[in-house]
């Protein structure tokens, strides 16, 4: 929806006297992404610069008291996990990220594989000859710091014979390693072992 002439006015007078993004969005009752996109350009006046520089340090320091009391509560909460509890997250998972038709899991974030294949070989049992991994690479990606870089997430040796998929075009975003793949070989038991606790969990859910 178009915004009135006076709010547009509102956004930039507000900015100009030091307001934050938050305070403007509060004030007037829009979208952050809105007012981010009609602050642009909007300078605010000297007398006031200090201002804005105040209310971004609190935000800050609000962020990261938040920060710390939720990773308080987590470290009391969760103070070990069980294999049940391993198990329960490595479904999870899967059912997030996993391939339907085979024993397939993928992902760019290196702590989501290293925790999923922490699961497979502690609760499932797998071993390092049991997985197959695969990489896929922007054509602009460096595939020898690739390969190094998941070689030291996965605990697996890869090298020039591991399998790329080179795909067209440059890197979006932080994907400086690309994705990895992991499959397990003749992994059909444990596909259907997984799904059958993922739909043991969803049967137990509330309605």
């Amino acid at each position: 929806m178009a915004l009135s002439k006076d709010t547009l006015l509102k956004i930039k007078s507000l900015r100009t006297r030091g307001f934050s993004i938050p305070e403007i969005s509060k004030e007037l009752s829009i979208s952050k992404s809105t007012t981010f996109k009609h602050i642009k350009g909007v300078l605010v006046a000297p007398e006031y610069r200090q201002r804005l520089l105040d209310r971004r340090n609190a935000s800050k320091i609000s962020s990261e008291r938040n920060w710390n009391i939720a990773k308080e509560k987590a470290e009391l909460t969760i103070k070990t996990l069980s294999d049940k509890e391993m198990m329960l997250v490595g479904a999870s998972l899967y059912w997030a990220e996993g391939a339907k038709k085979d024993f397939s899991f993928s992902n760019t974030d290196p702590e989501m594989i290293r925790t999923f294949l922490a699961i497979l070989r502690k609760v499932f049992g797998i071993k390092n000859e049991d997985l197959k991994i695969s990489l896929r690479l922007y054509e602009d990606l460096n595939k020898t710091q690739s390969l190094i870089f998941w070689s030291k997430t996965t605990g697996v040796k890869l090298d020039k014979s591991t399998s790329i998929n080179i795909l067209h075009g440059s890197k979006n975003g932080k994907l400086l390693y690309g994705m990895c793949r992991i499959r397990v070989r003749k992994g059909g038991k444990l596909l259907k072992e997984i799904f059958s606790i993922i739909n043991r969990v969803s049967k137990l859910m509330p309605s």
